[in-house]
């Protein structure tokens, strides 16, 4: 027995057939990611890969069976995928692994096509937490769809093909931007700066007037012969840029992947894999959640009542009271939390915090300031999953998200626990956290899928 504890590296403790598993495990997650920049590509990847691994559409109606395989698409964003075990839900619960597939990007406003000087661009407000300043002088690629007159939707996706034309949001030079130095880091850059160049091409006028908007209305008639919309139809949109490219692997080793959207596919991912790959006693559901970014509010976010609806069915179609299937159940909130980064060790009290390639890692708590609004999984429960991880050889670590008072985060762990359920938040740790490109250990994302697995089973 080890009377201390001695954080693991995966890197070091692997073979050469555990290496090639966590190199051929990325694989997979780095084409997961770049076919789900947005929630809404997330749910078409997720409906795909789900019927080939044989789910079928889900109905509220439905009497489910055991050996049930379901999937559930929540207006275009909030994915849910169902399979029924064979024990008793009102005695065992259901099993829960929830992973937003939301990330910090730019959405463009209702109005957002202008001209000035002889360049078009669209404005932007940004979603979630980001630092403003990262997202100026980067390639960005237009994600969304338009909802044209009568309902039909239009999908837009341009710049992610190599042959596709980019996006980009201007910055100053150095010669002229001392002004801009001077200012705090957090205001160098103004967020209605956030505006993305488009175009520069003036449309030929037809009737010899001269259109002060030529290059905007160029735009628009390129748009219209495309996509059959008009700019009335962008108030009915919902469009966003957001970092052009895939993910690559990082380092001479590859041992690293950087990326846009980590937080949190890098969670998604692992847990779809294990509910496709083992056929559990238990009920699992595995959850694509929305609009963790921005409180996951709405019909599509954590708080909203759709899993209570889900689990209810569940609980219907074997005549179990709700109540005590949710009070039975168990979940894990898969989301990334905070690396150390010996560039920024300040911010990081190290006996309490996570480290790449060390593993899964487990936050008993979130939130900041003393705690505050956060879920703190029970002693109970902590043990649980430690035991589980265990036997199912998952690499594991706990860790906080920063030193006490520095700042803080939170998941959507507190809205499952709301519910009556027993909620630890569980993911990888990540470098550069809400950047355009943020970076991950391979090791790590293999470990979630190890330690996912283990909840299965």
């Amino acid at each position: 027995m080890d009377l201390k504890y001695t954080r693991k590296n995966v890197y070091k403790e692997a073979d050469g057939k555990q290496l090639e598993a966590i190199f051929d495990f990325a694989e997979g997650y780095k084409k997961f990611l770049d076919s789900s920049k947005t929630e809404r590509d997330a749910a078409i990847t997720a409906k795909k890969l789900a019927e080939e691994q044989g789910f079928k559409p889900f109905s509220f109606s439905e009497k489910l069976k055991a050996g049930d395989k379901r999937y559930f698409i929540n207006r275009h964003k909030n994915v849910f995928l169902i399979r029924v075990g064979k024990e008793d839900v009102a005695q065992h619960g259901v099993r829960i692994m929830v992973a937003h597939v939301d990330s910090p990007r730019l959405d463009l406003k209702p109005n957002p096509m202008y001209e000035d000087n002889g360049l078009c661009y669209l404005k932007t407000h940004y979603y979630g937490g980001i630092k403003k300043y990262q997202w100026t002088a980067i390639p960005l690629a237009l994600h969304g769809v338009v909802v044209l007159r009568g309902g039909e939707r239009v999908e837009i996706c341009v710049g992610e093909d190599e042959d596709d034309p980019v996006f980009y949001i201007t910055d100053i030079l150095p010669h002229l931007g001392a002004e801009q130095s001077a200012k705090p880091l957090a205001k160098a850059i103004d967020g209605e700066s956030l505006n993305a160049v488009i175009g520069g091409l003036p449309a030929v006028s037809e009737d010899g007037e001269e259109d002060k908007e030529a290059v905007k209305t160029a735009i628009l008639k390129l748009l219209n012969q495309k996509y059959g919309f008009t700019e009335v139809d962008l108030q009915c949109s919902e469009l966003c840029f957001v970092p052009a490219g895939k993910a690559r692997d990082v380092g001479f080793d590859r041992t690293l992947i950087s990326a846009y959207g980590h937080d949190d596919k890098v969670c998604a991912y692992p847990e779809m894999r294990a509910i496709f790959d083992y056929d559990s006693p238990h009920t699992m559901i595995a959850v694509f959640a929305d609009k963790e970014e921005v409180g996951s509010d709405g019909t599509t976010g954590m708080q909203s009542k759709v899993i209570c609806d889900v689990i209810d069915t569940i609980a219907a179609s074997f005549k179990a009271n709700p109540i005590e299937v949710r009070y039975n159940s168990k979940c894990i909130s898969a989301d990334v939390t905070a690396a150390y980064d010996p560039a920024y060790a300040s911010v990081f009290e190290k006996r309490n915090t996570t480290f790449i390639s060390c593993g899964a890692a487990v936050s008993k708590y979130t939130g900041a300031r003393g705690k505050s609004s956060t879920n703190d999984a029970p002693a109970e429960f902590m043990g649980f999953i430690r035991d589980i991880f265990d036997d199912g050889k998952a690499v594991w670590q706990v860790g906080e998200l920063g030193a006490v008072d520095v700042g803080g985060g939170g998941t959507v762990a507190k809205y499952i626990a709301n519910l009556g359920i027993d909620t630890v938040d569980v993911g990888v740790p990540v470098l550069s956290m809400h950047a355009p490109y943020e970076l991950i250990s391979k090791a790590d994302i293999y470990s979630l899928y190890l330690a996912c697995l283990a909840f299965c089973k």
